[in-house]
């Protein structure tokens, strides 16, 4: 591997997949916390506490979001979706919470801003070959092929 070849498709697909599972395990870890440790109840009370509006109904949403999107993150199952779903709990912690105390952990918006960062990589780029994403996409585009057939033979009988 050389310092300065682009990657290669195998490279690229790894390194989506340890971006996933790293970014995914993280939000399963902070969504668990939030539903089995604290509750909705102490989310709840916790995001009134921080200022966050409406906090009986995005306290439980949020730690919703944050586990089940950290699980099919890990799977690659619907990834541009539950990155965008995480990415933007992390943009309202970024800006509720966070920023007022500066950059530096703990506290601060370099923990979540990486969060951030990782959730839109996926959003862009999507969840690589070594994913359930990938399996799905493979199953349709058969099945287009699959359902193309008749639709051809067809055509061609009736010529």
């Amino acid at each position: 591997m050389s310092l300065f070849n682009a990657p290669s498709r195998r490279q690229i697909d790894t390194a989506l997949a340890v971006l996933r599972v790293v970014l995914g395990v993280t939000f399963i870890l902070h969504g668990g916390q939030k539903l089995f440790v604290y509750g909705f109840a102490g989310v709840t009370g916790a995001f009134g506490q921080m200022g966050i509006p409406a906090p009986g109904f995005f306290g439980p949403f949020v730690a919703l979001v944050e586990f089940f999107g950290g699980i099919a993150i890990t799977l690659g199952l619907l990834t541009r979706l539950a990155a965008l779903g995480v990415g933007a709990t992390m943009v309202v912690a970024i800006l509720t919470v966070h920023l007022k105390q500066g950059f530096f952990n703990p506290g601060g918006v370099e923990f979540p801003l990486s969060l951030l960062a990782s959730a839109l990589s996926l959003v862009i780029a999507g969840a690589g070959a070594y994913s359930l994403d990938a399996v799905i996409a493979k199953r349709l585009a058969g099945n287009a092929v699959t359902n193309e057939v008749p639709v051809r033979e067809r055509q061609r009988r009736a010529a």
